[in-house]
């Protein structure tokens, strides 16, 4: 009986090591088969359709989105969903808007128009190891040109501490990038570029010399800095160079120079050392680069018209009369402007105080003229930058910031007035827009606002993705 019993005994045991290795077998398929599924973006679809579906959702979903899993984040993050995106024509235009905090912090914040949500975007990189040069006060020696320019930094709260003091913003194959700029007393060559995908700012390939306060604009998927100051042996030096960065092979390209040429015929060598070109603006028109300039001596800016990029021909030429007189002007100089539905658009604060005027450029006239309908905002005189212009879903929006410190963002729609915006045809300009047959609140449209406390508006740029 014994001996029965322990062959049972083996039996059994025999059996349950075999059941266990099939529970273990079963185990192993099983969590194979899970580990398959739960691998796709979706369990039990392709990941081709899973990508369609993800390509559908909105950009405000993304960040919940990227917290589901890996695979998630993985394709989140991704250029393909991005490219589904486009196919499908699901692509958002967002506005990003650059400020500055206390004088010393630059800080981005990004608005969804459709959902009127604001993010902030993370910190720009810290430049603290960045070569350190001599004082700004021993360097700029006693010229004239040093002198100004020493005041205007003095009068800008001591910015040769201040990172990327002076950038300039520009955005092309949707990314933003912050070009040059100042820090301890430094022009800087470095150039940053912030991926909306990846949520992550990374340094590209840096400029063939150091720039602060140079402008910028696009014109074929190219970026294109030109002018600012930067510094030599001598001083602070303002530059008539400019240079065209190619995002797709990350390299940059010299360009003539820009040639000044109503700023030497200046009638003594006096003038000619007090009086600098400086490049005021630039806005891509018109399949080339339109740049008003100005002679500057702080803190005076006079208008000596502009000069005109060809890229096809490699060549620059003067700007017409009528657009380069007519030019609206702003503090320091600046001029701002936007191409909206093939019209240029400028901005002129020297309306009544709580008004601000539009004028568009008519081609075939080659004059500025005042679009009838201001804009209803106060006029922030003691701002550095108290209005922006951009364009977003072809529309004109202006951003600024009101006397309750918001950030105020406003659409102006004509088309639902007119049936159309101004033309820039000399036969059919649009005569109804100018002569303002309607009231300002209904062709603008405050859409969003957000609270900026001390904060200064410095500059913004739309991306779509």
């Amino acid at each position: 009986m014994g001996a029965r019993m322990s062959m049972n005994n083996q039996s059994c045991n025999e059996f349950f090591d075999a059941s266990q290795s099939e529970a273990r077998k079963r185990q192993r398929t099983s969590s194979s088969s899970l580990w398959d599924e739960t691998a796709r973006l979706i369990p039990y679809l392709p990941d081709e359709i899973s990508i369609q579906i993800l390509a559908r959702l909105p950009r405000i979903c993304h960040f919940n989105a990227k917290l589901v899993s890996r695979t998630w984040r993985a394709a989140l993050t991704s250029k393909e969903v991005y490219q589904v995106r486009k196919e499908l024509g699901k692509t958002e235009a967002w506005l990003y808007v650059l400020t500055k905090l206390s004088g010393e912090k630059l800080v981005w914040h990004a608005l969804d128009p459709v959902n009127g949500a604001w993010l902030q975007l993370p910190p720009m990189p810290s430049i603290d190891g960045f070569r350190r040069g001599l004082r700004l006060w021993n360097m700029v020696g006693s010229s004239i040109i040093g002198d100004t320019l020493r005041s205007w930094i003095r009068r800008r709260d001591a910015s040769d501490n201040i990172p990327y003091c002076g950038c300039a913003i520009g955005a092309v194959d949707g990314c933003l990038y912050v070009v040059g700029g100042f820090f301890r007393a430094s022009a800087m060559k470095s150039v940053w570029r912030f991926d909306p995908i990846l949520n992550s700012w990374s340094e590209v390939a840096p400029m063939s010399v150091g720039r602060g306060y140079c402008k910028i604009g696009v014109l074929n998927n190219k970026l294109y800095v030109v002018g600012g100051v930067t510094w030599d042996p001598v001083g602070l030096t303002p530059l008539q160079s400019a240079e065209m960065y190619d995002p797709c092979t990350d390299t940059w390209t010299k360009l003539p120079s820009m040639p000044f040429l109503k700023a030497q015929v200046l009638p003594t060598g006096f003038l000619s050392d007090l009086l600098k070109p400086m490049a005021t603006g630039l806005t891509s028109y018109a399949g080339k680069l339109y740049v008003p300039q100005s002679l500057y001596c702080w803190p005076f800016f006079v208008d000596v018209g502009g000069e005109v990029f060809d890229p096809v021909m490699n060549t620059w030429n003067e700007m017409p009369d009528g657009m380069a007189e007519g030019w609206p002007a702003r503090q320091a100089g600046t001029k701002l402007s936007v191409v909206v539905d093939e019209a240029l658009y400028a901005l002129d604060p020297s309306g009544s105080p709580d008004r601000v005027r539009i004028k568009v450029y008519d081609n075939g006239e080659d004059a500025w003229k005042t679009v009838g309908v201001d804009v209803p905002m106060r006029d922030i005189g003691d701002s550095d930058s108290p209005y922006l212009l951009t364009d977003c879903f072809g529309k004109l929006h202006v951003i600024a910031k009101d006397v309750n410190r918001n950030i105020v963002v406003v659409q102006a729609d004509w088309r639902n007035q007119y049936g159309s915006g101004p033309s820039t045809s000399s036969g059919s300009f649009g005569d109804h827009l100018v002569n303002g047959l309607a009231s300002s609140e209904e062709v603008w449209k405050v859409i969003a606002t957000k609270n900026i406390g001390s904060s200064e508006l410095v500059s913004c740029q739309i991306l779509e993705i």
